[in-house]
């Protein structure tokens, strides 16, 4: 796991919530709370004034005033660089796939564990998203479904960048692709920067969406 210390931001409108998942994750020695909000304006309010920004965010997506999706989408456009977990009863496909596109990257269950909780918290920080099985499968339902003809892929990646980019699928870190594949870690960002540069995606999780959205991923099959 990372070792480095993980800023976090927790934005619920629940207190006891909040507080509870506070008190679960204060005892984890690399993760630090510095931001607690009640509501999307909250918390906008709050990182528009803060010193130091937190890495990852906790995010309800039910909350008053300004809720969770519309609060991510002006999170994702002024702070780019934060990751945000998405945190809900709503666990359903239709939602997850729009709390996805609009640049969640994970997607958390309020009846989660805390095990889940901190494991997920730790994958985001340590890959830049985390998808569970499930997540997966509703990426991929949502891709067979689609009507909309996709390019090809195939025409301006590599063999070595769609290599990777399966590997990345498979939600491996820098080092064990690097060690999969017999190549240094910084042969690899270089090639993770290629596939951004080339696919669009605007994060880790952006490729593995455009991956799956354009087959070149399939769980359980070689690309």
């Amino acid at each position: 796991m990372k070792k480095d210390i993980i800023k976090l931001a927790i934005a619920d409108d629940e207190t006891l919530f909040r507080q509870g998942i506070t008190f679960i994750l204060d005892k984890e020695v690399n993760i630090e709370i510095c931001i607690q909000a009640e509501n999307g304006n909250d918390l906008i309010k709050q990182l528009d004034h803060t010193k130091e920004l937190p890495e990852v965010i906790l995010m309800d997506l039910k909350m008053p005033d300004l809720n969770g999706v519309e609060a991510t989408k002006i999170v994702k456009k002024n702070f780019p660089e934060i990751k945000i977990i998405a945190l809900t009863s709503y666990y359903t496909k239709p939602f997850i796939h729009k709390m996805i596109q609009q640049g969640a990257v994970a997607y958390l269950a309020k009846n989660a564990t805390p095990t889940e909780v901190i494991y997920t918290i730790n994958q985001v920080a340590l890959k830049g998203f985390y998808y569970n099985q499930h997540v997966m499968e509703i990426l991929e339902d949502a891709s067979l479904k689609s009507t909309t003809k996709r390019k090809n892929s195939d025409e301006f990646l590599t063999s070595r960048e769609r290599e990777i980019l399966k590997l990345i699928c498979e939600q491996k870190t820098t080092a064990e692709i690097g060690e999969q594949l017999f190549i240094s870690p910084r042969t690899v960002e270089g090639h993770r920067n290629n596939l951004l540069v080339k696919t669009g995606a605007k994060n880790i999780a952006g490729l593995v969406i455009h991956a799956i959205e354009h087959q070149i991923f399939v769980r359980n099959a070689e690309i």
